[in-house]
């Protein structure tokens, strides 16, 4: 196993920050962003007991990746009914909407910061036999912990902007002693292996499988829901901005005024990615002398609202089947853009920013497809919203997404089949 003194000092520091850690906490829940009945998870504590028998963990750092996730599990529940599924997350948001959609054998937890005592204590409880890390968090106590209990480890859908890679290529006996825990690693797209590659990861266990998002079928919704909006909206133009970040409101906002002056019904469906900035967006609403409902308040948009301020969590499928055309954010922003897998699946065309960097290979191939609409700034967004008004324009552009996001489905089916013969070298239900 590779040794990295850099390892050793990062494991000798942080098991004696149990106080600055808990001061993060704290400060974590007085801005909302932990469940105060649920944060001793944080430290460890599980809230569950263990079940008996095999236990696969999967850790998925937000919504996005978790919900990934879903498909592939109950695959995997189908060849194995009698094993145990751990999935952990770090983010409030993800626990809410993971509730709603987990079966009922399925346990959640929040994982520990990454903190020596708090994950040990949740590894002696919760003991797996498997561990498969998904996309981009790499904590090297938990990794590095879990390895050391002989626990057969896999990171998948592995993702690594140039950002997160410079980072890390600071520390490179870090690095790979991190990397070189995993048994096999499975990456999005060729940028992504080549990080991997240069940060110490093993070539022979080292694959390119595409994404899971590419596979992992399109968003849930209430029918009755969808049909109720569009008897609402009847023939009236909607456009969505979803996930969007501080500083992109104002952009649409000015794309939203300015494509008003062509289309007087225009309504702006708004999906900010943090629900919490509620308040403040509603401000910046008024402020431009915008008509705005509220979802979470339980209004609906009438004939006077411009825009329809969804600060709700797990309804994305429904805002993007009823959408022709989606901006999606943490693009107009230096974020790294958002999932363009979930509109394109659901017939929305899409519209980004020049931000991409998670995903760039999937926006690569959707610009140079003519399958997407890349745009700078607000007046190339309301350019872009205009064009996507007419309902053929957007249908092409949308069926051109589809083929493209859908081309590479089979990273499922690969990781579905490593798992199994890691499952089965276990004897899982023999």
């Amino acid at each position: 196993m590779a040794f990295s003194l850099g390892l050793l000092a990062y494991q000798a520091v942080s098991n004696r920050m149990m106080g600055f850690a808990e001061r993060k906490l704290q400060a974590r829940l007085k801005a909302g962003k932990e469940d105060p009945d649920r944060v001793d998870e944080r430290r460890g504590e599980a809230s569950q007991p263990r079940p008996q028998g095999t236990l696969i963990w999967f850790h998925a750092a937000s919504v996005g990746e978790s919900l990934s996730l879903l498909l592939l599990i109950d695959q995997i529940l189908d060849e194995f009914p009698d094993l145990n599924v751990l999935v952990t997350t770090g983010t409030r948001s993800s626990a809410e909407v993971l509730v709603d959609r987990l079966p009922a054998q399925i346990i959640h937890q929040f994982v520990p910061l990454d903190v020596g005592p708090y994950v040990a204590r949740f590894l002696d409880h919760w003991k797996p036999d498997v561990a498969i890390w998904t996309e981009s968090e790499l904590w090297p106590n938990l990794i590095t912990q879990t390895a050391a209990r002989g626990t057969k480890m896999m990171l998948l859908n592995a993702r690594m902007s140039r950002v997160s890679h410079d980072r890390w290529r600071w520390l490179p006996s870090a690095s790979k002693a991190v990397l070189r825990r995993f048994g096999s690693i499975f990456a999005q797209d060729e940028a992504t292996a080549g990080y991997l590659r240069r940060l110490g990861a093993r070539r022979d266990t080292l694959h390119v499988i595409g994404s899971l998002k590419e596979s992992s079928g399109a968003l849930p919704h209430d029918e009755a829901e969808r049909l109720h909006f569009v008897d609402l909206l009847k023939t009236r133009p909607v456009w969505l901005a979803a996930s969007t970040h501080p500083g992109e409101e104002e952009i649409a906002v000015e794309a939203h005024l300015a494509a008003l002056k062509s289309a007087h019904r225009l309504l702006l469906i708004l999906a900010p990615r943090h629900p919490e900035r509620t308040p403040e967006i509603t401000e910046m609403l008024r402020r431009r002398g915008l008509s705005v409902a509220i979802r979470s308040e339980g209004r609906e948009p009438d004939p006077s609202t411009q825009v329809y301020l969804v600060d709700t969590l797990g309804e994305m499928g429904l805002w993007y089947r009823l959408a022709p055309a989606t901006f999606l954010g943490g693009s107009l922003v230096n974020i790294g853009g958002h999932n363009p897998y979930e509109p394109a699946a659901l017939g929305s065309a899409i519209i980004h920013g020049p931000h991409v960097t998670n995903a760039p290979d999937i926006y690569s191939r959707l610009d140079e497809a003519g399958a997407a609409i890349p745009v700078r700034n607000a007046k190339e967004l309301a350019r872009a919203v205009t064009d996507t008004l007419e309902p053929h324009k957007a249908a092409s552009y949308a069926h051109a997404a589809w083929e493209v996001t859908s081309s590479g489905a089979g990273a499922t089916e690969r990781a579905l089949a490593e798992i199994t013969d890691m499952l089965d070298a276990l004897e899982v239900g023999a």
